[in-house]
């Protein structure tokens, strides 16, 4: 014999409807930390199924940025002499190229994250957010290894001896302000690319010029040269540019990798390359701003996204 039946208006007498989740209902970046297990879950996924069939396996992680650099180099530096004195050239390449790396892989795959993962968005409900702030943290550890063997070439220059706290506090700024900026990027892009799928083409073409638009391949003194004393623009032209959040990871990068290794082969060496070594003007500050123009990226990307991601089965 079955028990009592329960009246449901009893239930709410008791229990108000507020308690009780709207199914479907969404609460933003709030969720992904509710939700952590999965996003754990999406995260191993994503670093075990990248070299999955490989031969080399994570030795990729190695061999891409390696060859990237080469080819800079060998092209940039000794064929078309665009280092134009950069002491430590090398050095200063491969630390500005990593910042890239991990800027233009987190906004790429944040970018067609909900795209790639249509089948889990149409069946099953989950904050969708997951998918984005998985694939920024995804390509966190695919950059990991290259700030390794830059560390390493770091530690062969002297680099031990000249670093300090705050060079250690300006990796850990430079790589906040990189990961928040894509994180919000890959929001605005991502809800936008399941509409339109113009929005891949565009952000393929943001990367293309990214690499060009951060002082990566030359000094910033070059482009206030450029600016202000060869074309005579205002000297604000210059502060707009160190303001963009990927010119200041790359800095802080210069900063706390660059600039610790080569102190000691200019004192070595007698070289002048004070000019090339000075610091971008307000570089603290400079910090500051840029990681809250990260955050309100992620702030204006996270409330397009959420406008947007009541249709995302539908147009899937």
């Amino acid at each position: 014999m079955s028990g009592p039946v329960t009246d449901t208006r009893d239930l709410f007498a008791t229990v108000p409807r507020s308690e009780f989740e709207t199914p479907g209902k969404s609460r933003g970046l709030i969720d992904v930390v509710r939700w952590r297990y999965l996003l754990n879950l999406l995260v191993r996924t994503g670093v075990t199924t990248r070299y999955r069939n490989s031969v080399l396996g994570w030795t990729w992680s190695y061999v891409r940025p390696a060859a990237q650099f080469l080819v800079f180099w060998v092209v940039l530096g000794l064929f078309m002499n665009l280092d134009r004195g950069i002491p430590n050239y090398a050095v200063y390449l491969f630390s500005g190229i990593v910042v890239i790396n991990l800027f233009s892989e987190g906004f790429k795959n944040a970018t067609t994250s909900i795209v790639g993962n249509a089948p889990l968005v149409r069946k099953v409900f989950l904050p969708r957010q997951l998918f984005a702030v998985s694939a920024v943290i995804v390509a966190f550890v695919h950059f990991l290894p290259q700030v390794g063997l830059l560390l390493v070439v770091c530690l062969l220059l002297g680099w031990i001896t000249h670093v300090t706290i705050i060079s250690a506090l300006a990796i850990l700024a430079g790589m906040a302000i990189v990961m928040i900026f894509s994180l919000g990027l890959g929001l605005l892009f991502g809800a936008i690319n399941v509409r339109f799928r113009d929005a891949e083409n565009i952000v393929e073409l943001l990367l293309l010029l990214a690499t060009w638009a951060s002082p990566v391949l030359y000094s910033w003194t070059q482009v206030q040269q450029a600016l202000v004393e060869t074309l005579g623009w205002p000297q604000w032209l210059v502060e707009v540019y160190m303001l963009n959040p990927i010119t200041q990871g790359v800095e802080l990068f210069h900063y706390a990798f660059w600039r610790p290794a080569t102190e000691g082969m200019i004192s070595a060496s007698g070289y002048d390359g004070a000019q090339m070594m000075a610091l971008p003007p307000g570089l603290a500050w400079n910090t500051l701003w840029t990681l809250l123009i990260a955050v309100a990226t992620l702030l204006i990307g996270q409330l397009v996204f959420r406008r947007l991601e009541g249709r995302f089965a539908q147009d899937l």
